[in-house]
């Protein structure tokens, strides 16, 4: 076809390489340009369709003209079926290079998830160190002493037990035991003193409601039982 087309004669293996190597990039970028603009791809694709449809008819055309010209000794074929056979190579080119860009890609893929599934299998698991056990028993500790010593997360867990569970619909409103036992956990406010407002913004956190007179009522006790705390201490 090319020595038809006065290609010149050193050059006319060239062209079908060409061709059939313009439809391998092709495939490449289509394969890299899957999540790129609808313009692009289209665009791709439309050249390499074009590429494709060429190499096809060439080969189509050149084994028709051959077939008129050869005398058939042998298995004799009709123009269809000559042609529909010389496009098959065209065909398992574009499909191998295909396969072969998809399967480059997958194992990739595999590996990085791999990774993340052993980095997270093998992920060391947080120890926490027990705190120091108490030097002498013989002084038992205040409520409010025993409130504080006590980790964070049992605080909270002893606060749920102490609090009964939510009802449905209308909120219930705490009572001043419930205040006073939620306003322990709570940490004091400026110079070390019971703060009303964060009494109120943990009770409410625990799903009741609480009024001013009750929260002061609270940060009172509260605030009675440090002193007498700082005054033991002292």
């Amino acid at each position: 076809m090319a020595a038809a087309s006065h290609v010149h004669p050193t050059l006319t293996y060239v062209f079908p390489l060409l061709v059939d190597g313009f439809i391998a990039l092709g495939i490449g970028a289509l394969l890299v340009l899957h999540a790129g603009p609808l313009r692009a791809r289209l665009y791709v694709a439309s050249l390499v369709a074009l590429a494709t449809a060429t190499s096809i008819w060439a080969n189509v055309l050149h084994a028709i003209r051959l077939n008129q010209q050869a005398r058939h000794i042998g298995l004799p074929l009709d123009d269809i079926t000559v042609g529909a056979i010389s496009a098959i190579a065209p065909l398992a080119l574009s499909g191998a290079v295909h396969f072969y860009l998809l399967v480059q890609r997958q194992p990739t893929t595999r590996h990085n998830t791999a990774d993340t599934e052993a980095a997270t299998r093998h992920k060391p698991a947080t120890v926490h160190e027990p705190g120091p056990a108490p030097a002498d028993d013989a002084a038992a500790p205040t409520p409010l002493e025993t409130s504080r010593d006590v980790p964070e997360p049992a605080q909270k867990q002893e606060a749920e037990v102490a609090t009964p569970p939510k009802r449905k619909g209308r909120t219930s409103s705490a009572t001043l035991e419930q205040a006073i036992e939620i306003g322990r956990t709570t940490q004091p406010g400026r110079d070390g003193h019971a703060s009303r407002r964060r009494i109120e913004d943990a009770v409410r956190d625990k799903g009741f409601t609480i009024n001013k007179d009750l929260a002061e009522k609270a940060k009172d006790i509260i605030q009675a039982e440090l002193d007498e705390h700082a005054a033991a201490v002292r």
